[in-house]
């Protein structure tokens, strides 16, 4: 039987090539494709396909936070994470969030089908280039804390929001909340991250890959 595959990636450009690669496989078949985070985890749950090559950044839900609704709510569904970002930090924050498995987008054409196989197969996968990182970033340190570990799931959503652009009354309608809440989870996250303003909150949210 076929390995089913969900696409989830905002570049159609990038979903085509991947379709492309992975189609001309014998024993994979793409089942559907998403272009933000939102719709990726839909997909997911509705069709429920046995990987998710999920890109990492992506509008509306990170793609991290769409890998972490899927672990939760389908977690026979495997997702191998792609990002332009190779560090130590960035993969932690993958792994934390359920992912099987993760590759830099620079080296997705050569490598991902035999990691689409590995996650099926029940094993982890990371790219030859993600696990050289890793350990540079180890011999010089580890992990450092990331500031984004101190917000919510749900705070991270929003501030990702916030990062595109979108107003209160936006987020509010998009995440069925009320203005209100999605104001308080605002007034929260300054007060954690100790930033006095929402310029600056935006600013943070930039700086920490929030796009």
């Amino acid at each position: 039987m076929s390995i089913r595959v969900l696409l989830a990636d905002d570049h159609g450009v990038v979903r085509d090539g991947l379709r492309a690669l992975l189609e001309a496989q014998s024993d994979i078949v793409v089942v559907g494709a998403a272009d933000n985070g939102l719709d990726a985890v839909n997909e997911a749950l509705t069709l429920l396909p046995d990987v998710v090559v999920m890109d990492i950044h992506m509008p509306g839900l990170s793609g991290v936070d769409a890998c972490r609704r899927i672990a939760e709510r389908a977690p026979t569904v495997k997702v191998l994470m792609l990002s332009m970002h190779g560090s130590a930090e960035h993969v932690y924050h993958a792994l934390q969030a359920g992912a099987h498995g993760y590759l830099l987008k620079e080296s997705a054409a050569a490598e991902v089908a035999s990691a689409v196989r590995a996650l099926h197969a029940g094993r982890r996968y990371f790219g030859e280039k993600i696990r050289a990182i890793a350990v540079r970033d180890l011999a010089a340190g580890g992990r450092r804390a990331s500031p984004l570990e101190s917000l919510s799931a749900r705070e991270r959503e929003i501030l990702q929001l916030l990062v595109q652009g979108s107003s209160n009354a936006q987020i509010a309608a998009l995440l069925s909340l009320s203005i209100k809440t999605v104001e308080t989870y605002r007034s929260r996250m300054l007060q954690k991250l100790g930033i006095g303003n929402l310029a600056e909150l935006v600013r943070f949210g930039l700086e920490h890959g929030l796009t």
